[in-house]
């Protein structure tokens, strides 16, 4: 199976908090049906001091709903739904429905 949205794709918010925001997939979470971007959705986190790190605030991603994201296009630079095609060689890839630019070959 190919996965619509996978880690390193760049993805624009469509819906909530942070609308309109930019960022890369750093994780994706299969089980929950959500992601987490870089620079979006951030909360401050309260960390214990440890021996080996500092305690303090910390700024943490937390996870988005994959039906909030969309792809950008790699042509136009906005936001795409993803398709599925074969390839002649049998070969599954994902292209951006608005261009039809192959996303990864």
């Amino acid at each position: 199976m190919v996965a619509r949205i996978k880690k390193g794709d760049t993805v624009l918010v469509v819906a909530g908090r942070d609308k309109g925001k930019k960022g890369e997939v750093m994780d994706i979470l299969t089980k929950l049906d959500k992601a987490i971007v870089k620079g979006v959705n951030v909360s401050k986190c309260h960390k214990k001091q440890t021996q080996k790190t500092e305690g303090g605030i910390v700024n943490k991603e937390m996870p988005l709903s994959l039906s909030n994201l969309m792809l950008e296009d790699p042509k136009t630079k906005k936001p795409t739904k993803v398709g599925i095609k074969i390839l002649k060689d049998l070969k599954k890839v994902r292209y951006a429905k608005k261009s039809g630019e192959v996303i990864d070959a």
